[in-house]
């Protein structure tokens, strides 16, 4: 009974952690087609489901630069 309790524990917490992973993936993923140019700017921004506060004074190109730059390890890296 105890060995059934572990493994359905242990279940539940494995679910979060996978979540938490494919997120983080499509994240990775979509900064990296914008920085190949398969997506456009606003593309990502619709992916990433980022919000423009006001269209007209802010470029969804910076936007964008400024969210993935978050995510990359190498500060080198431009978007």
């Amino acid at each position: 009974m105890k060995f059934l309790f572990v493994v359905f524990y242990l279940f539940f917490l494995n679910y979060p952690a996978e979540a938490v992973t494919t997120k983080m993936f499509k994240v990775l993923d979509t900064c990296a087609r914008y920085r190949l140019g398969e997506i456009n700017a606003n593309e990502a921004i619709e992916k990433l489901k980022l919000k423009l506060m006001n269209s007209s004074t802010s470029k969804p190109k910076d936007l964008v630069k400024q969210y993935c730059s978050v995510f990359t390890p190498n500060e080198k890296i431009e978007f």
